[in-house]
Formats: C-alpha cells, sequence, structure tokens
C-alpha cells in the first residue's frame, strides 16, 4: 500500500463527504477508492469511517487522524514546494484571510502590491468577520485582531488598535461631553446587533467595567454605523484602523480616552514555522512591512 496516497485519498474522502465525491475529485474509480480506505483501515487497526448506505461520517479515531494526515501531507507540499521555487521567487497558490473590513483597508491593497511584485503567485484574499481556523481551511497566512488563541500558529506582531468612543463635532456641540462612561447612560449610542444587548467595555485605573448603552439605532455592520456616527446620531464605539481617516480629517471626536480598555494586538499568523515555500516566507515580510510602515491601528 503506497501510505501517502491512502493517507490523501482519507482526506478527499473526509472533504468531499462522500466515496464517490472523492473518486470524482481524485479521478479515481469508486472501487479502488474503497479498497484505499480499506486497506488504510486494515493497516492502522481501527475504522476511519461510519459507513451506512446513505452517508458517511468520521469516528473519533478518524478525527483526530485526519488532523495528523492534514499536517503530514501539508508539510510535504511545502517541502516540495520550497524545492521547486526558482532561487526563491514566489509563485503558486497563496490565500489570505483578515478581518472584514481591517482587509478592505489594508490587507487588499498591500496583496494587490504584492501580486504587482511578484507575477507567479495567484493570491486569494478571504474576509471574515471570525476566527478562521487555518489548517483546516486551507490558508497559508492570517491577520488577526485581538488575543491569540490558537499556540500551534506562528505569530507576528505588526501592531495595536485601540477602542474608543466618538462621535460627530456637530453632536458634541448639542450635548455634554461626558466625564465618564456612565454618563453615555443618558445619551443616544449607535450600537450592534446582539442578542446580549449593547454593553460598552471600558477600564478605570486598570480595573475593567461595561455599561449597558442604549439607542435608536442598531446595525450588524461597522460601517453603516460609522456613517450614523459621522450624521449626528450619537456616540459610537469602533477600533481605531475604523475611524483612523475621519479623526484625522476632524469629522469625528474621541472622548473618554482615559477610560478605554487596553489595545488589542494586530498579528501576522501562519502554520508553519519551518519548510515554508518562497510565496508563503515572502509575503508574510511583505505584509509584515506594510501594515508596520502605514502604521496601521
Amino acid at each position: 500500500m503506497d501510505k501517502l496516497k491512502a493517507m490523501a485519498t482519507f482526506v478527499q474522502i473526509a472533504e468531499a463527504g462522500s466515496l464517490s465525491a472523492a473518486a470524482r475529485s481524485l479521478g479515481a474509480s469508486l472501487p479502488a477508492v474503497v479498497r484505499s480506505l480499506a486497506a488504510l483501515e486494515v493497516e492502522l487497526g481501527v475504522r476511519l469511517f461510519n459507513r451506512t448506505t446513505r452517508r458517511i461520517a468520521l469516528t473519533d479515531e478518524g478525527r483526530h487522524y485526519l488532523e495528523s494526515c492534514r499536517n503530514l501531507l501539508a508539510a510535504l507540499n511545502d517541502a516540495e514546494a520550497a524545492l521547486k521555487d526558482e532561487a526563491g521567487e514566489p509563485s503558486g497558490q497563496l490565500t489570505i484571510t483578515a478581518p472584514v473590513l481591517f482587509g478592505q483597508m489594508h490587507v487588499a491593497p498591500a496583496v494587490t502590491r504584492f501580486v504587482q511584485r511578484y507575477d507567479k503567485v495567484h493570491c486569494r484574499v478571504l474576509l471574515f468577520d471570525r476566527v478562521v481556523n487555518l489548517l483546516e481551511e486551507g490558508i497559508d497566512v492570517g491577520i488577526r485582531i485581538g488575543p491569540l488563541e490558537d499556540s500551534s500558529l506562528v505569530a507576528r506582531p505588526v501592531g495595536e488598535v485601540r477602542r474608543m468612543v466618538v462621535a460627530s463635532p456637530d453632536y458634541l456641540r448639542s450635548h455634554r461631553l461626558p466625564a465618564h462612561p456612565k454618563d453615555l447612560l443618558q445619551v443616544d449610542c449607535i450600537g450592534f446587533v446582539s442578542t446580549s444587548g449593547a454593553w460598552w467595555r471600558f477600564d478605570e485605573k486598570g480595573r475593567p467595567f461595561s455599561v449597558p448603552v442604549k439607542g435608536r439605532l442598531e446595525f450588524n455592520h461597522v460601517a453603516p454605523a460609522i456613517e450614523a456616527c459621522l450624521a449626528g446620531l450619537g456616540f459610537g464605539t469602533f477600533l481605531s484602523y475604523q475611524v483612523a481617516a475621519h479623526l484625522a480629517a476632524g469629522r469625528l471626536q474621541v472622548v473618554l480616552e482615559d477610560f478605554e480598555p487596553p489595545p488589542r494586538p494586530i498579528h501576522v499568523v501562519y502554520p508553519h514555522a519551518r519548510l515554508l515555500p518562497a510565496r508563503v516566507r515572502t509575503f508574510v515580510e511583505w505584509i509584515h512591512a506594510e501594515l508596520d510602515e502605514n502604521r496601521v491601528g
């Protein structure tokens, strides 16, 4: 049995969700895929899938083995890609993820310049406002804002962002400037849709606390909330990069700066420290330099 081929077949079955779909993806016959899986299970001495006439599902052993197979095959692909890179020249497919607005403002322009510089690289940029599992979703590099929970990732700090409260100058001229976060209880605050209600976080001399704000507007995206704030419809809370241009132009003003929670770090993260193909290695250096140069945060 070709163990690596059998492992690749097993991974494809898990990702495709069925034996027949895996066979189509691999360009192999269904009997060949069935025989490969059966031989692998005999070799390992465990059942990797529970199979019925209608569905196939990973066993607990199969789920653990799947992660190991993905890591091993990824390391093998990285090693081969590193050898194939001509004189270290970046080439091939590169997948990057970042938060939506931060990605639109900072990452996507940097990726565009990267592709203009390295014409043998094909980039996919995936923007999500959720924590993405790089290994499970086949992503090479991620930009993360906030504390890192996955210790298996290599992380390089590139800056930090503040959580701040802002309002338009027009709104502040017609309302008393808040001296303490509790003053927000008496004014309109532009919120974000949440099942737990609108609670804004603050810090007073190292002691965190939250204030239950209210207002006439709630959004599930940042951009329209910023527009409402610019229109003078209340106070808003945003990350510093989200409103940096408006602050610089004087369209928004920071309040309650002394009560801001600690800044949140920004990291470039990637799964493997060794055997990185040139495209990943070069992009990590590129995005680090771009974000640092533009002083994001």
